[in-house]
């Protein structure tokens, strides 16, 4: 999501320039610039100089930081952090972008990641007399940061080991990162040590640049690559220290640590992309990062469901009877999905409508219905017109949105944002198992405030989704096998998608990603309507697709959806089939098998989508085609 660098370089020896001579501002800017691929709404650097901190921020695209320092330069400095924000934690305005000063402004703190038990951790500082300006996580680690760090140097040098004061802000750093929880990258930078950046990280990226008398810090590579392509990748619950002339590594309890050093063998435009030959590759392996991070901080201190923004009183969302979900394309199939698992936990009659059909078929809406609106970027013109009529109409509104603060999310009652981090390829992927996730949670919320479910029940399943990153990972590991066959189908002209209960939106959504992608004639089925007319499609070698429900869950539903099979192949179909790992029942009737971990029923198109979205993207590269940018469509459908 956000994006981070950090820098210390050294002064050339006696005024001579050399390749090192770089000031901290120009490298910070540089490496933002290259990040902004990573999506933003605010931007801001900070560096020591004059034994304090000098720091600028702004709201906006990175121009309107440039704009301030046009109008308020900065002095010079070879210590530096830079930061451009994607909001989680409070708006997208000046007080919360980051640097956040703290120490009375001798410490600067740069954050990505989200701080679950912030809430508990501001409460104790705000006892202690501390105060905060901003809305953010942010802030509350940059306090607590400072507060350690002020109590180690007015303690006894002894207490700081063998390197006394020099360490202090290493040491404060570990003491800080051990009391945080969730997942976090932070970098501070402080007056009273120049030539010193620190870093910790915990489930959230950050790499080290190795310079000569310089070196650097990056959420990527790309925050630092057009200085250096050598880079040490840290390990989980690391903390650095860089100066300009070496690179510290520990663990929070100040244990010595190794980093893995490697060199960057790609450029800086593939260096965006981490290494992929796009960027629907990049997000569709980023996929696991974007469930964890969508599932991340969504429990109170009594481990209850809680959601971003609910601004909807509880007894209302009590007296609500029936659920209506809009959106459009691909956000569409994802409520196709919620309404399995809403209906299954709440048992509140779910409909799902598309948002440009909605308002001109007179629904009937009331004070009774929430209505759910899905759109990755909160600005979808459709989407947004359909919520603006409901809302006339008295319904509640919630929204689920992958960016903060856009328009959709203003306009409703109630927002539950999908962490997901900015999506460049126009195609979704990691923005739709991000939805999907979100709508489960939704679901999973009203049915604990109805008291549909047991908290054992709610927990249970939040375990199981908890789960499912490390098996989304375990999809992607297997992407060789769906790369091969879509290789040797590079010539196909039309392919069919077959599905039941989650199964039918999945299939949908593997349909409109060939379409989209390869430019060719797909089309998803509910399995069952096969033989109500689509069977006429089916002729010698017609690929198509099935995602098989478990074995274990619905028997009669994996039966019929066998039988299914059995039907096109018998007419000349080629059968590709996704099942579950340990369904050997399908083998007989496939010519391709692909095996996804074990889930439940419900979950399980978090997994059955991933191996079609392989499969669409390496049959558009086989035909040569920019998988990033298909013809005619737009990222955002602004008008309606």
């Amino acid at each position: 999501m956000c994006g981070i660098v950090g820098y210390v370089g050294t002064a050339p020896a006696n005024g001579t320039s050399s390749s090192r001579d770089h000031q901290a501002l120009d490298v910070l800017m540089e490496g933002l610039r290259r990040l902004e691929y990573r999506g933003y709404d605010s931007a801001g650097v900070a560096v020591v100089a004059d034994g304090g901190i000098a720091m600028r921020k702004k709201s906006g695209k990175l121009a309107n930081l440039i704009a301030e320092l046009a109008e308020n330069p900065m002095p010079d400095s070879l210590t530096g952090i830079g930061h451009t924000r994607w909001a989680t934690h409070g708006g997208p305005t000046d007080l919360n972008a980051h640097p956040h000063v703290v120490d009375g402004g001798q410490l600067a703190v740069i954050h990505n990641g989200i701080i679950e038990n912030y809430a508990p951790l501001k409460a104790d500082l705000l006892k202690q007399g501390y105060s905060f300006v901003s809305e953010t996580d942010t802030e509350v680690a940059a306090v607590l940061l400072g507060s350690i760090y002020r109590k180690l140097t007015t303690t006894a040098g002894a207490a700081l080991g063998s390197k006394g004061a020099d360490s202090a802000l290493t040491q404060a750093m570990a003491l800080t990162a051990r009391q945080l929880e969730g997942a976090f990258t932070l970098l501070a930078i402080h007056g009273e040590q120049p030539g010193v950046v620190v870093a910790a990280r915990r489930n959230s990226p950050l790499v080290v640049g190795l310079g000569d008398g310089e070196n650097f810090l990056g959420s990527d590579v790309s925050g630092f690559i057009d200085y250096t392509r050598r880079a040490v990748e840290l390990g989980q619950d690391q903390v650095v220290t860089i100066t300009g002339d070496s690179v510290d590594i520990t663990d929070f309890f100040g244990a010595p640590a190794q980093g893995k050093e490697y060199v960057v063998d790609w450029d800086a435009s593939a260096a965006e992309k981490d290494g992929y030959p796009s960027f629907m590759e990049k997000e569709i392996n980023d996929q696991p990062d974007a469930v964890a991070a969508t599932l991340l901080g969504r429990s109170d201190l009594e481990g209850k469901l809680t959601l971003d923004e609910m601004r909807i009183d509880p007894q209302v969302l009590k007296t609500i009877n029936k659920i209506i979900v809009l959106a459009c394309g691909t956000s569409a199939y994802a409520g196709q999905v919620a309404k399995y698992a809403i209906e299954h936990w709440c048992r509140i009659p779910t409909e799902v409508e598309l948002s440009h059909e909605f308002r001109y078929r007179d629904p009937i809406v009331d004070e009774n219905t929430l209505i759910v609106s899905i759109s990755q970027s909160g600005e979808t013109m459709d989407t947004l017109m359909a919520v603006r009529y409901a809302r006339e109409q008295g319904a509640k509104t919630i929204s689920i949105c992958n960016t903060n603060g856009s328009t959709i999310p203003r306009e409703s009652d109630a927002v539950l944002y999908t962490h997901a981090g900015p999506e460049i390829a126009v195609a979704s992927t990691k923005a739709f198992l991000a939805q999907i996730t979100a709508t489960y949670l939704l679901g999973l919320y009203l049915a604990q405030l109805r008291g549909n479910l047991f908290q054992g029940q709610i927990k249970d399943i939040l375990a199981d989704l908890a789960k499912t990153p490390a098996k989304i990972a375990q999809v992607l590991a297997n992407a060789a096998q769906i790369k091969d066959l879509a290789l040797s189908m590079a010539n196909t002209r039309t392919v069919l998608f077959l599905g039941r209960h989650v199964g039918y939106p999945v299939a949908l959504e593997g349909a409109l990603k060939l379409k989209e992608l390869a430019y060719i004639h797909a089309e998803g089925f509910a399995a069952g309507e096969l033989k109500h007319g689509p069977i006429a499609l089916i002729e010698e070698g017609q690929p198509v697709f099935v995602v098989v429900p478990s074995p274990r869950g619905r028997d009669s539903l994996h039966a019929k959806v066998v039988s299914n099979i059995q039907e096109v192949r018998a007419r000349g179909a080629m059968t590709i089939v996704i099942a579950e790992e340990g369904d050997e029942s399908v083998r007989e009737h496939a010519e391709h098998v692909f095996y996804i971990p074990e889930t439940t029923t419900l979950l399980a198109p978090l997994l059955t989508t991933v191996p079609l979205q392989i499969f669409a993207c390496a049959l558009a590269t086989a035909k040569g085609y920019d998988v990033d940018q298909p013809r005619n469509l737009a990222k955002s459908v602004t008008v309606e």
